[in-house]
């Protein structure tokens, strides 16, 4: 994702998540963390083939752990595979990252996305409470761990 991406973006996400889209700060302030050598973000865009906008996504990732920060796609787009792609890269990146483990929060009555993450192998781990202003709706927090190092000691002779 870059800057002149942000427009399309936002129309996107208020077709979609009329009540609690993001602002166009946000979506700079999360730019500004995903470029040159400290990037600690990653932000991709999808376009059709009429070079259309269809999805974005991004994770922020630190000490070890990533985070799906947001990841959509057009209803015209769904069920074509479209959120797997951007998942999929994500996760190449939180590895990138060297993240352990990453964490989303998906609205409880998303069953789609839901669905989505159990396929790639995130476990519900709990909710937060009226995580989604202003509808006050629950979100459920999910875990899908990464990689695992083994941190234990090496054996000596």
């Amino acid at each position: 994702m870059r800057w002149w991406d942000i427009e399309p973006v936002l129309a996107l996400e208020h077709e979609l998540f009329p009540e609690d889209a993001w602002s166009a700060g946000m979506f700079w302030s999360e730019l500004a963390h995903a470029r040159g050598p400290g990037a600690t973000r990653r932000y991709v865009v999808a376009e059709d083939e009429s070079g259309r906008l269809v999805g974005y996504a991004g994770l922020a990732a630190a000490g070890g752990l990533g985070d799906v920060q947001t990841i959509a796609a057009a209803r015209d787009q769904w069920g074509t595979g479209l959120g797997a792609r951007l998942l999929t890269d994500l996760l190449k990146h939180a590895t990138a990252f060297e993240c352990d483990e990453v964490l989303l929060e998906v609205r409880v009555d998303n069953t789609r996305a839901q669905k989505l993450y159990e396929r790639f192998g995130f476990e519900p781990i709990g909710f937060r409470r009226g995580y989604y202003q202003p509808g006050n709706v629950d979100a459920l927090v999910m875990r899908l761990i990464v990689q695992e190092h083994d941190r234990g000691t090496e054996e000596t002779d």
